[in-house]
């Protein structure tokens, strides 16, 4: 696998699900009133008031979210409401007539990410985000789809806290796309990629490292001892084959001084649902 490409903004910004495209509704101004007098829409609906009469009117909503100016015969005038509620309205010029525009809340959505979008083998990553109802005790279910799998699963059941706000820790053992459901709405995926452990610890004389990752065994598989170069860059210096249990005992070659080394090993090495990784680093002098 190539490396992917991390979520934007590191995955501290969140996933949210798009509204339905919004409507207009038109509401007509007649001499007897407007018609029709009362109408429901959805949040982030317009109304257009057209005057059909043959004398000026003007829209104003009772608690002035809404005003629009002295429409002459056959102007028109636009509100799109952004709040949910009941707005009622008259006609400046002519008080007596009034009318009403109920607004439905805005349609459920799940804003959804992933704390760390690139962890080591056995790291955790916090799933989290927030319902729109702003709610604690909400139920919101997470799904998770490892690599490899045809379907998602069912990865835990949490509940909002204080503002609607959620989140689950969990540790993926390879790369995983997640999901995050609340009542009929499902949020936009957050994907976690992982890298391979690799340890890299003296045993004697001599260096041992292994690579590990849930089940997986890389046997056959190769990595790299790497050492720092005085210009700052990782040079290859040995490539290990890996044994049995993913591991392989090594001599470092001689070198004079202090040098900095690491294990490697590259993506087409890690295969199928992982990074590259290395491991921590260690120092050796000889005389």
């Amino acid at each position: 696998m190539r490396r992917l490409v991390a979520l934007a903004a590191a995955f501290t910004a969140l996933a949210v699900v798009a509204p339905a495209q919004a409507a207009t509704v038109d509401v007509k101004i007649t001499k007897s009133g407007f018609s029709p007098s009362s109408v429901r829409i959805n949040f982030g609906d317009t109304v257009k008031w057209t005057n059909s009469d043959t004398t000026n009117h003007q829209i104003v909503a009772d608690n002035g979210s809404f005003a629009s100016p002295i429409l002459k015969p056959n102007a028109s005038y636009s509100f799109t409401f952004r709040a949910a509620g009941r707005f009622p309205y008259h006609d400046a010029i002519k008080p007596s007539l009034k009318g009403v525009v109920r607004v439905n809340g805005p349609p459920p959505s799940v804003t959804f990410g992933a704390t760390n979008p690139i962890v080591v083998y056995g790291t955790q990553t916090v799933l989290n985000g927030t319902v729109s109802s702003k709610k604690a005790g909400e139920t919101v279910t997470l799904l998770a789809e490892p690599y490899g799998q045809t379907s998602p699963i069912q990865l835990a059941v949490v509940q909002t806290t204080t503002g609607g706000v959620f989140s689950y820790a969990t540790t993926p053992s390879i790369y995983t796309t997640y999901w995050a459901q609340w009542k009929n709405t499902k949020s936009q995926q957050a994907v976690v990629q992982v890298k391979p452990k690799i340890t890299f610890t003296p045993k004697g004389s001599r260096f041992y490292t292994t690579v590990s990752a849930a089940d997986h065994s890389w046997a056959g598989r190769f990595v790299y001892l790497q050492r720092l170069s005085r210009f700052g860059q990782w040079v290859t210096t040995l490539k290990l084959k890996l044994g049995p249990k993913s591991a392989r005992l090594f001599r470092i070659p001689r070198r004079h001084g202090l040098t900095v080394y690491r294990v490697a090993m590259t993506v087409n090495q890690a295969g199928l649902g992982y990074l590259d990784s290395h491991s921590g680093t260690q120092k050796v002098r000889r005389r």
